[in-house]
């Protein structure tokens, strides 16, 4: 008779065996991301495929969404999706949100398709343990683990806008990595594993993941909707450079969007006198409580808001200092805020 699965972990540990249980349980949703370009041959008319690069990602739902990061699928033409298995499917491209770097993928299968458990990343602790579950270098189901080492950090996502609230781990993270989860001790998904901080291109030590309460926003938004609805206060804003020029503390309003709650409410845009004269605009100084001083805070703050949410503007406007309530839009034009 063959030893029982207790007898095979009677040599373990309590945290061994829990390690090797949370394996168990969270490597099937695992999965790795094989993208390819098309080109045309040299010789032929023929289209070849080429072969781009792999990531790591992880099952969302029962209805085969796959998070991954968007660099990972970024310029591919084509995406193949490998499962605990071996099973390889074609994936179709659902949305992806550069400016976290977040892309869900589709594929379509009629095997059980196992997920994982997300948890929250607002009240992690730096020293807790964690654990990452990815392909590095193509090696398939690979766990590595270690532990919250810093919160609240900051990276740049491709697009150059700043992603805040980053996990750092020193749990390893190398390249193919990307894209998978990191998990808590209970097996839930805390983070997504995006980049590393290396000199040599492999692990450090220092690696960091998008959190999981910015993943499961972002991904919702594009499982239902295709894109992430950004929400708006209908205005342009000058650039640091332009508001540092003038010697703006905080973020100068250069145009409001006709229509738009912001003109609703009166905001005034900069604008130019009878005399060809500038005349600055509202500055804005504050949303909700938190203090603005530039437009990457206006845009880190309506990062976390909802569309239809009302939020309190205090603007500066000639000296003195006024407040709004203005409900906030989906932001229809890249260049409105």
């Amino acid at each position: 008779m063959g030893s029982s699965l207790s007898d095979n972990a009677s040599h373990l540990s309590a945290n061994e065996a829990n390690t090797c249980e949370l394996f168990k349980r969270c490597a099937p949703a695992v999965v790795q991301v094989s993208c390819t370009t098309l080109r045309q041959g040299p010789f032929s008319l023929d289209l070849e495929e080429l072969p781009k690069g792999t990531g790591s990602g992880f099952i969302w739902n029962k209805e085969g969404h796959i998070v991954t990061n968007f660099h990972v699928i970024r310029g591919a033409q084509r995406a193949q999706v490998t499962l605990h298995d071996g099973t390889i499917l074609d994936a179709s491209l659902t949305g992806t949100y550069p400016d976290a770097d977040l892309a869900v993928l589709k594929v379509d299968s009629r095997q059980l398709l196992h997920t994982i458990s997300v948890g929250s990343s607002c009240n992690l602790q730096v020293g807790q343990r964690c654990f990452a579950i990815g392909n590095p270098f193509g090696l398939d189901q690979t766990l590595s683990s270690g532990i919250v080492s810093g919160l609240g950090r900051d990276i740049k996502a491709l697009t150059g806008r700043t992603i805040r609230g980053v996990v750092q781990t020193d749990a390893a993270i190398n390249p193919g990595n990307s894209g998978g989860p990191l998990l808590d001790a209970r097996g839930k998904l805390i983070g997504v594993t995006t980049m590393i901080y290396s000199t040599s291109g492999a692990s450090a030590g220092v690696g960091f993941a998008i959190p999981s309460d910015t993943v499961k926003r972002v991904v919702e938004q594009l499982v239902k909707f295709k894109h992430v609805k950004r929400p708006s206060i209908g205005v342009t804003l000058a650039s640091n450079l332009q508001a540092g020029n003038r010697r703006v503390q905080g973020a100068l309003v250069l145009d409001v969007l006709q229509g738009s709650e912001a003109q609703k409410a009166g905001i005034r845009p900069t604008q130019r006198d009878d005399r060809g004269r500038i005349a600055l605009g509202d500055i804005i100084v504050s949303l909700g409580n938190r203090r603005v001083n530039s437009a990457e805070d206006v845009l880190n703050y309506l990062e976390a808001c909802e569309v239809g949410e009302t939020v309190k503007v205090a603007v500066i406007r000639k000296g003195k200092h006024k407040e709004f309530m203005i409900r906030l839009e989906e932001r229809s034009a890249i260049s409105k805020l």
